[in-house]
C-alpha cells in the first residue's frame, strides 16, 4: 500500500520521456551495429582495395568483343570474365569492364593506364619515371585530341633508373672520379676525367630530344648544355652518346619552372615530316604451282598489284618491289626474316598463311615497318602491334558496322527473319547480335519458318510499314528455298512495300538469282563489290585480260581487284603523306575497284582494321546501287 501511494510522489512516466529513453537505447544499439558492420568489411575492403591496385578499367567500344579486348591486354578472356560476372554472355558499348593488371613498373615492366581526371601527360611523366617521347612512341594513336578521361595507354618500362653511388663522395688527388666499372651501362657513374658536377650519367635513346631529356630530370634545357658545352649551337642528339646530368643547387630546385602543356609535349614527340624519294615494298605470298586452290588465288593477286605498281609509276611514283615465296603454311618463314635487305623495307604485303603472321608482324614491329595483311579477319596481331593493318574486317567489328547502318535503313520497317531449316549456323553470331540491338531499340520482330507458303508469309505483313525480310542463313540452298514463295508474295500484294535483306556471299549467286533480287528490291551488306558494268571495272577486266590472257578467278573477293585496291591505296598514300600517311590515309580521294577502305586504330598502342561497310541494293526499277555510309 505504501508502494502504492508512493507513486504519484515521483510521477508517471511522459510519453515524451519514454521516447527520448527509447531513442537513446536504440542509438546504442546501432552505434554497436555499426561498428560491428565496419569492423566485418575491413576485410572485404581490403580485397577491393587490392582488386583496384591489381587491375584497371577498359571502357568498351564499339565492334569490341571479349576476345578482342584480351587480345589487346595479353590475358585471357577467362580473367577478364573473372574480374567481370556475366561478361562472357553480354558487353554493351559504352560500358567498363576491369582488366587484370599483368605488367609492374616496380618490376621494369610494360603496364597499362587509364586517364583520370585531371591527369595530364606531364603528370604520367612525373609519375612513371618516363619521358613524353617514350610515352607517345608506345601509343601511336595518342593525340592532344584524345588524351582523355578514360583512355587507356601502355606505359613502357622506366629506363631512367638512378645509377647507384652517382652521388660521388670519393676523389683521387687530382680531384676526379676513378674509372667506370661498366662503361656501357645505360645511366652510369661519371667516366674518368668528369668533374663531380654530374649526378649521373644518360646515355641518349632514339627520339630523345634536349627538351625531353630536360624534364625527365627536373632541370633546364639550360642546364643541361652548361653542363655539356658541346651541345651548344646543335638541337640534334645522337644516339647511344652519353650526357652528364648536373646536380642542382637548392636555390634551383626552388625555382619555378612552366609546366608544358599537353599540346607542346605532343608536338615535340611528333617526328618531323618525311617524304620517300623511293618506296621499298616487299610481297610475301606462296607461289605454288597448284591450279584452282588458294594458293593460285595468291598469283593473281600478285598480278593485280603489280598492274597497280605500273599505274603508280606512270604517275611518277618510285617503288622498288621486292617478291618472296614463302612456301606452304608448313614452311618455316624465318630464311626470309634473316634476309638483310628485308629491314630496309617500308611496308611489306602479305602473308597468307596463318602461322607466318605472327612472326613476320613481330619483325615488322622491331624494324618499324608497315604490314599490310589482306586475307585473314581472324587473327590478332593487330590488337597489340601498331604496325598491323588488317584489310579483311574482324567479326566482331564487321557487324557492328552493319548494326549502324542497318538502323540508318530500316529502323522504321518491319524486320521478319525467316529461320532456315539447315547451314544457319554461320550467321548465327550475326541474327543474335542484330536482335539485340532491335530489342535494345525497342523494335519488335516477328518469325516465319523458311517453308512457308506465300499464304503464310502474308499473314506476316504489316498494312502500315514496309516489310523487310531477313533468312537466317546466307547459303545458296536456302536462297532457292524460300526466294519462289518470296516473289509470289510480292506478286499477289503489289500494295505492300516488301524488301530482301541478306550476305556478301550473295554476290557469288548474283547470276542465278538476278531478276528475283530487283523484283524483291533486295539488299545485302559487303566490305567489298564491284558492278561489271562500271566503267572502272570494265577497264581493270579488259586490261588484265589483256596483260595475262586469261580471265579471274569467278569467286569473290576477286583476288586481282583486291590486288590492285590494297597496293594502289597504300603506295599511293604513302607517296602523297610520307610518314604522315597514318594521319591522312582516310582523305585519299581513291574509288577503288572492289574493296572499300576506312581504317580506324584499334586503340592507342594497336595497328588498324578496315571497317569500311556498304549495302548493295538491287531496286525494282532495275538499278543497282552502291549505298555507301561514312
Amino acid at each position: 500500500m505504501e508502494f502504492l501511494l508512493s507513486l504519484p510522489r515521483k510521477g508517471p512516466i511522459l510519453p515524451v520521456q519514454m521516447q527520448l529513453f527509447n531513442n537513446q537505447n536504440n542509438m546504442k544499439r546501432i552505434n554497436r551495429i555499426a561498428c560491428l558492420l565496419l569492423l566485418s568489411l575491413l576485410p572485404l575492403g581490403k580485397s577491393w582495395a587490392q582488386q583496384a591496385d591489381n587491375s584497371f578499367l577498359h571502357t568498351i567500344e564499339k565492334g569490341q568483343s571479349l576476345y578482342s579486348i584480351a587480345s589487346m591486354y595479353g590475358v585471357t578472356v577467362q580473367e577478364i570474365v573473372q574480374l567481370n560476372p556475366g561478361s562472357d554472355q553480354k558487353i554493351v558499348t559504352g560500358r567498363t569492364l576491369r582488366i587484370p593488371r599483368k605488367g609492374s613498373q616496380a618490376a621494369g615492366e610494360e603496364s597499362f593506364h587509364t586517364i583520370a581526371a585531371g591527369e595530364t601527360l606531364y603528370r604520367l611523366t612525373v609519375k612513371y619515371g618516363v619521358t613524353a617521347q617514350q610515352i607517345c612512341a608506345a601509343n601511336p594513336g595518342l593525340s592532344a585530341q584524345n588524351f582523355r578521361i578514360g583512355q587507356v595507354i601502355r606505359i613502357p618500362a622506366s629506363e631512367s633508373t638512378p645509377a647507384t653511388g652517382s652521388a660521388v663522395t670519393a676523389t683521387t688527388g687530382s680531384g676526379v672520379t676513378p674509372a667506370v666499372s661498366n662503361p656501357t651501362d645505360t645511366h652510369q657513374t661519371k667516366p674518368q676525367g668528369v668533374e663531380s658536377r654530374c649526378r649521373e650519367m644518360h646515355r641518349v635513346k632514339k627520339k630523345e630530344t634536349l627538351f625531353s631529356i630536360s624534364r625527365q630530370y627536373g632541370i633546364s634545357q639550360e642546364q643541361l648544355i652548361a653542363a655539356n658545352p658541346e651541345l651548344r649551337g646543335s638541337d640534334k642528339l645522337k644516339k647511344g652518346s652519353l650526357l652528364c646530368i648536373p646536380y642542382t643547387t637548392p636555390t634551383e630546385t626552388a625555382r619555378p619552372t612552366e609546366v608544358p602543356t599537353d599540346k607542346q609535349l605532343f608536338n615535340e614527340a611528333a617526328q618531323p615530316a618525311k617524304r620517300y624519294q623511293v618506296i621499298k615494298a616487299a610481297v610475301i605470298l606462296p607461289f605454288l604451282d597448284v591450279p584452282q586452290t588458294e594458293s593460285s588465288r595468291m598469283t593473281e593477286y600478285y598480278e593485280g598489284f603489280l598492274m597497280a605498281i605500273d599505274s603508280l609509276k606512270r604517275t611518277g611514283v618510285n617503288i622498288d618491289l621486292y617478291t618472296y615465296n614463302s612456301g606452304d603454311e608448313k614452311s618455316s618463314i624465318q630464311p626470309l626474316l634473316n634476309r638483310e635487305e628485308l629491314k630496309q623495307m617500308d611496308i611489306i604485303f602479305g602473308p597468307r598463311h596463318q602461322e607466318h603472321i605472327a612472326p613476320l608482324a613481330q619483325y615488322c614491329k622491331k624494324h618499324d615497318i608497315r604490314l599490310v595483311i589482306p586475307f585473314t579477319s581472324k587473327d590478332n596481331a593487330v590488337f597489340s602491334n601498331p604496325m598491323v593493318y588488317q584489310v579483311n574486317t574482324p567479326q566482331s567489328y564487321l557487324y557492328s558496322e552493319v548494326y549502324d547502318h542497318f538502323m540508318r535503313q530500316f529502323a522504321q520497317q518491319q524486320i521478319i527473319f525467316i529461320e532456315a531449316q539447315e547451314g544457319s549456323k554461320e550467321k548465327a553470331e550475326f541474327i543474335k547480335g542484330l536482335k539485340e540491338e532491335l530489342a535494345t531499340r525497342g523494335i519488335a520482330t516477328r518469325s516465319v519458318s523458311d517453308e512457308a507458303t506465300s499464304e503464310e508469309l502474308k499473314q506476316c505483313l504489316s498494312t502500315t510499314k514496309e516489310n523487310l525480310f531477313i533468312p537466317t542463313s546466307g547459303s545458296n540452298l536456302t536462297l532457292i528455298k524460300i526466294l519462289p514463295q518470296l516473289v509470289l508474295t510480292v506478286r499477289e500484294n503489289p500494295e505492300q512495300r516488301i524488301h530482301l535483306f541478306g550476305y556478301p556471299e550473295w554476290q557469288t549467286y548474283t547470276k542465278d538469282h538476278l531478276d528475283a533480287f530487283f523484283e524483291l528490291d533486295t539488299y545485302f551488306y559487303s566490305s567489298f563489290y564491284t558492278n561489271n558494268l562500271l566503267p572502272a571495272s570494265i577497264r581493270f577486266t579488259s586490261a588484265y585480260r589483256r596483260w595475262y590472257a586469261k580471265e579471274m578467278d569467278d569467286r569473290y573477293p576477286k583476288y586481282g581487284m583486291l590486288g590492285f585496291d590494297t597496293g594502289f591505296f597504300f603506295l599511293k598514300g604513302m607517296a602523297r603523306y610520307g610518314n604522315r600517311f597514318e594521319e591522312q590515309m582516310n582523305q585519299l580521294e581513291l574509288v577503288p575497284i572492289q574493296t572499300g577502305f576506312k581504317f580506324t586504330r584499334v586503340n592507342n598502342w594497336g595497328g588498324f582494321i578496315n571497317r569500311k561497310v556498304f549495302f548493295v541494293h538491287f531496286t525494282r526499277d532495275y538499278e543497282l546501287l552502291k549505298l555507301d555510309f561514312d
